[in-house]
C-alpha cells in the first residue's frame, strides 16, 4: 500500500501528540542538562576538514516547511550520501500483527471510530485491522491524510534527483519494531487514547508543533512533545516509551551517523527532536570534535 511505503515514523518522524513518536522524531525528554543552541540545519566540519550536514525534520507536507532554501539544495548537491532515519519499507509484515486482529480487541463504539478514521486516511479496513495498534495510533493521530510529499521524503527525492545514494540510520525492522516489546494491552491503550482525540485537538497540537518547529528550537520541541504526549498516557508507560523511542534510538543513530560522516560527506536528515539534549546528534558531533555552524533551512 502506497501510504505505508511512504510512512516513515521519526517518528518522531511522526502531526499531533503521537506524530511525535516517529514522524517528527520526538518523544520528548524533560530531563535535559545540556541546552542546545538554536538551529535545525547545521554544517558539520570534521577535525579533518571534511564537511557534512545535519537537518532536523518534521514529517509533514505542510507548505510552511517544504520550501527549501538554496543553501539546503546546494548542500544536497555537495555530499556523497543522503542519510535518513530509515529507507522506505518494502515489507508490509513490519506493520502487521502476526495473527491477531483488532476486530476481536475493540468495542463496537471503537470500531465505528476506526472505520471513520480508516476512510479519512484513505486506507483499507482489512489492512487496518491487522496493523500493530501503536502504529495505527500514529497514523490516526494525524490531522490530515499522509501523502508522499512530507518534508523528509522531499529531501530524499531531491537527493535522488542529484544522483545521491540514500541510506537509513535504522533498518526497517529496527524502525517499525521499536514498540514491539510492549504488550498488546499497552499498545491498545495508546490506540484508545488516540481514538478519544477530537479533530480540533489534533489540529491544535499540530499547529503548536509546527509553530515551535519554525522557531528552530529543538529543546523547545522536546519540551512541547513531553507535555503533549505525557499528559495523555500513564506516567510509567510514557517513561518507557520515551526511553525506547528517543534515548535508545539516539545512541544508535549517533553512533551510525558519526561512522558514516567519517567515511564520506553526508547529509543527515532525522526528526528534529533527535538533535537536542545530552543524547542528541548535535551533542554527539560536538563531542566527536566537529565544529558546527547554523545554516538557513
Amino acid at each position: 500500500m502506497h501510504y505505508l511505503k511512504q510512512f516513515h515514523m521519526d517518528v518522531l518522524q511522526l502531526k499531533s501528540w503521537l506524530m511525535a513518536l516517529l514522524g517528527l522524531g520526538l518523544f520528548g525528554i524533560c530531563t535535559m542538562t545540556l541546552a542546545t543552541e538554536k538551529g535545525l540545519f547545521w554544517q558539520l566540519e570534521a577535525p579533518s576538514g571534511s564537511i557534512s550536514y545535519l537537518f532536523g525534520t518534521i514529517h509533514t507536507d505542510d507548505y510552511r516547511v517544504t520550501d527549501f532554501s538554496q543553501t539546503t539544495l546546494d548542500a544536497l548537491k555537495k555530499v556523497d550520501l543522503f542519510v535518513m532515519e530509515t529507507q522506505p519499507n518494502s515489507n508490509p509484515m513490519h506493520f502487521k500483527m502476526a495473527t491477531a486482529s483488532l476486530a476481536t480487541m475493540v468495542t463496537e463504539a471503537e470500531m465505528v471510530k476506526i472505520k471513520a478514521l480508516t476512510d479519512f486516511h484513505v486506507m483499507h479496513l482489512s489492512q487496518v485491522l491487522r496493523m500493530k495498534p501503536w502504529l495505527l495510533a500514529v497514523v490516526f493521530s494525524q490531522s490530515k491524510p499522509q501523502t508522499p510529499y512530507a518534508q523528509d521524503n522531499l529531501l530524499m527525492r531531491s537527493a535522488e534527483d542529484f544522483a545521491k545514494p540514500v541510506k537509513g540510520l535504522e533498518t526497517s525492522e529496527e524502525h517499525f519494531g521499536v514498540i514491539d516489546g510492549f504488550s498488546l494491552d499497552e499498545q491498545l491503550l495508546i490506540l484508545r487514547t488516540t481514538l478519544q482525540m477530537t479533530d480540533s485537538e489534533k489540529e491544535r497540537d499540530f499547529e503548536k508543533l509546527l509553530a515551535v518547529y519554525e522557531t528552530e528550537d529543538s529543546d523547545a520541541l522536546l519540551r512541547l512533545d513531553a507535555e503533549m504526549t505525557g499528559r495523555r498516557l500513564p506516567s510509567a508507560l510514557w517513561q518507557r516509551m520515551r526511553v525506547k523511542l528517543l534515548d535508545e534510538r539516539n545512541v544508535l543513530m549517533a553512533e551510525r551517523a558519526l561512522d558514516l560522516a567519517q567515511q564520506q560527506s553526508v547529509f543527515i536528515a532525522v526528526g528534529a527532536a533527535h538533535l537536542a539534549g545530552d543524547s542528541g546528534l548535535i551533542h554527539a558531533f560536538k563531542k566527536a570534535g566537529y565544529r558546527l555552524s547554523v545554516l538557513k533551512r
